[in-house]
């Protein structure tokens, strides 16, 4: 038994670490990208800027799926304890989100070659490498945005199951529901045209920075019914 739970308490404690680090990947790639495309002459700064923009892709795509499905590996095997087909539900979530997330990253990374042909081009071509160039900046909002709607659906099985379980304290596990609801009704609200402000991602961002650092910090609840049978689909 205490071997079980110092074994539970490595993988909060992991769990934790990969939800930071995914979230610092995808940020840093993001901001690497944005402080070149950014500008009225982006394809220019993009052809200027390869290097930037290559290693702002590999970290949205390479190295956030890294982090992102790991964590979902990590605490799979907890979360089937309690519910398997919620877990498996939160798993099929976070493979869509990635994928969605990568396919993003992938259209910002077209950029690249589109540059190459739009410093090679005439004058005369310049709108319509332009036109090219927002429709890749387009694609990657879409599939973020898709891809975090799901995710937010994802989040709502996770919390779901640190609630029933009481993995965390219920008020952690409630916020995180709460946070959600809402960051699923901004990404929603984003994919119709809405111009939705940030502040409705910052319930959810909070909760699972707050997650992550408990998780390290503190690992699961000791009174938490981790060691019970898996329980059936019906």
């Amino acid at each position: 038994m205490d071997e079980q739970m110092k074994s539970n308490r490595t993988a909060a404690r992991a769990f934790g670490i990969f939800f930071l680090m995914g979230y610092v990947a995808y940020a840093l790639g993001n901001i690497l990208i944005l402080s070149i495309t950014n500008s009225p002459d982006s394809l220019s700064h993009v052809h200027a800027n390869k290097t930037l923009v290559i290693s702002g892709a590999i970290l949205m795509s390479v190295i956030e799926t890294f982090f992102n499905m790991g964590l979902v590996v990590i605490i799979l095997p907890i979360l089937k304890r309690h519910n398997k087909t919620v877990a498996y539900g939160y798993l099929g979530a976070a493979i869509i989100t990635t994928t969605m997330l990568v396919a993003g990253a992938i259209f910002l990374l077209l950029l690249v070659p589109l540059s190459d042909e739009f410093t090679k081009a005439g004058a005369g071509a310049a709108a319509y490498f332009q036109t090219m160039s927002v429709l890749c900046i387009k694609g990657n909002f879409f599939s973020y945005q898709t891809g975090m709607a799901i995710w937010g659906l994802g989040g709502l099985l996770l919390c779901y199951l640190l609630y029933v379980s009481k993995l965390v304290p219920r008020f952690l596990a409630a916020w995180g529901f709460i946070g959600y609801i809402i960051f699923i009704s901004g990404a929603i609200l984003a994919l119709f045209g809405y111009s939705v402000d940030v502040f409705m991602d910052i319930p959810g961002g909070l909760f699972e920075i707050f997650l992550s650092i408990w998780l390290i910090v503190k690992g699961f609840n000791s009174s938490a019914s981790i060691y019970k049978p898996v329980k059936s689909d019906n």
